[in-house]
């Protein structure tokens, strides 16, 4: 059994090694996903930050190819590239990100620390994580040049580091799941891997990508509120309201605890954040709010703000 197992990992190893580039900037060196056959490449926005328009591309065979810079989404933190190379090109397959269960073996393959190919194996530890990211807790290459709250994140125990941002997460059937963008550390000034990494999730990565690709521009979904966790309830607490945002617009107000969107269980802000963060502008989305004591059922189309 323990045989067959690592023949499939060995095999799906294989199978992507050569999907996954090395992605060097004047400031150092991340990962990167080939995901169509003209040549778009996918990354993190961090690494790519300080690239000043020099950015080169590593293949598997270590041939090397200058890259440009198509667009980026600091708020999703990520980024594609066009490297002018049509042959030789191994485009990764999406998987599901949705339909990825926790517990399911995954793989991530990148560049730690300028390793190129190295392939580690774990489990999704958890799905739909929130995360404050500055870069490879990830980067030491582009210090703080993304920093954000990034939700709906996958947390995964294969061994990510730094170098390995921008790299790809696949499943069992060597599909993308996510794009490896942190990790979280000790707080003892380790950097190093200790078993609790995050990605991006391929369905948020196709939805951004596409839009990069068409016009530089993401479009994020926008209520207008910012939440924090109640002391005493399940749910996300409504701590403000944007003036003339859809929020202030449905009728949202200040001390809200909402508890449920579009029928789902919504146990605290983190979950709130990524459900809007799930939808597209223009989506409606009912939510269950309690007021007062009283719960009612309160309708918000949701907004856009650009990347």
């Amino acid at each position: 059994m323990t045989t067959n197992v690592g023949n499939s990992l060995a095999e799906v190893a294989e199978k992507i090694q050569d999907s996954v580039v090395g992605v060097r900037t004047e400031s150092g060196e991340g990962s990167g996903v080939v995901f169509t056959g003209d040549g778009y490449v996918l990354t993190n926005n961090h690494v790519v930050a300080n690239a000043n328009g020099n950015l080169t591309v590593t293949f598997s065979d270590n041939s090397k190819t200058p890259a440009k810079l198509i667009g980026t989404d600091p708020a999703n933190d990520l980024a594609v590239l066009k490297v002018d190379r049509s042959e030789g090109l191994h485009p990764i397959t999406f998987g599901d990100s949705d339909a990825i269960k926790v517990g399911d073996p995954v793989l991530a393959i990148g560049n730690p620390l300028g390793y190129a190919g190295t392939v580690t194996s774990g489990i999704l530890s958890a799905k739909n994580r929130t995360i404050s990211e500055s870069g490879e807790e990830e980067s030491p290459f582009a210090p703080r040049q993304s920093v954000n709250r990034l939700s709906g994140l996958l947390q995964t125990d294969a061994a990510i580091n730094p170098g390995n941002s921008g790299g790809a997460l696949v499943d069992s059937a060597g599909r993308l799941v996510g794009i490896n963008t942190a990790i979280a550390t000790s707080g003892s000034g380790s950097r190093g891997n200790i078993g609790v990494g995050f990605a991006i999730p391929s369905n948020k990565v196709k939805v951004v990508a596409e839009q990069l690709m068409k016009g530089g521009k993401v479009a994020h979904p926008y209520i207008g509120v910012r939440v924090s966790n109640s002391e005493t309830k399940a749910g996300a607490e409504i701590a403000g309201v944007d003036p003339g945002s859809p929020a202030e617009k449905a009728g949202l107000k200040q001390g809200d605890l909402v508890t449920a969107i579009d029928g789902k269980t919504v146990r605290n802000s983190d979950e709130l954040v990524s459900m809007v963060q799930a939808v597209q502008p223009g989506s409606k989305l009912s939510l269950i709010v309690v007021r007062d004591g009283k719960t009612s059922t309160i309708e918000v189309t949701v907004g856009e703000k650009t990347s």
